[in-house]
């Protein structure tokens, strides 16, 4: 009796790992896309520093302030100058679901291949493109068909932090679909 149960379990074992050396997986072995939203894109603000005991008070050596219209140049954002995107580095590599809006780029009539997925409607096309970080750049080998230029979708595949330059934008994230599905708003 003991002989018997020692060649099941040895059948079972040996069965178990000629179904993983070929690649067959359980259902339960398949982990589910990684739930992503927007803001899991930007990365955490580094904390600010201290304030100093005298930060604000007016110095006798400090020059004086620069006039409105010289303040208004000082203070301006500095134009982009090649430096990478902000992005969150630990999303590398991650399968991941995320919903958003289609900007095409590559279609052949309703088929669309390549486009950047966007946080709100009309983002690249309407209005100057949001960060980096809020941009994916995806590429689905099936295509997808597209009712309507601004139309929801869900877009389940793999999360790179590969920058993608496109003529419209620059996408701080590239994605390869597996799944491009509509979604209800």
């Amino acid at each position: 009796m003991v002989g018997c149960c020692v060649r099941s379990v040895s059948t079972i074992l040996g069965l178990a790992l000629l179904l993983g050396a070929i690649g067959v997986q359980s259902p339960q072995a398949a982990e589910p896309p990684l739930a992503l939203t927007w803001t899991q894109l930007i990365p955490a603000a580094p904390p600010k520093p201290p304030k100093s005991f005298l930060a604000g008070r007016p110095n006798a050596a400090s020059p004086p302030p620069p006039d409105a219209a010289e303040a208004r140049w000082m203070s301006s954002a500095p134009k982009p100058s090649g430096t990478p995107p902000e992005i969150v580095a630990n999303l590398n590599d991650q399968r991941v679901r995320i919903g958003g809006y289609v900007v095409p780029l590559d279609f052949d009539a309703t088929q669309v291949k390549e486009f950047l997925l966007v946080p709100f409607v009309g983002a690249c096309i309407h209005v100057p493109p949001p960060p980096a970080n809020q941009i994916i750049y995806v590429k689905s080998a099936k295509g997808f068909d597209v009712k309507g230029t601004f139309d929801p979708v869900f877009v389940t595949g793999k999360l790179t932090t590969t920058v993608a330059f496109t003529g419209l934008a620059e996408a701080g994230y590239s994605l390869e679909a597996e799944i491009v599905e509509p979604r209800k708003e």
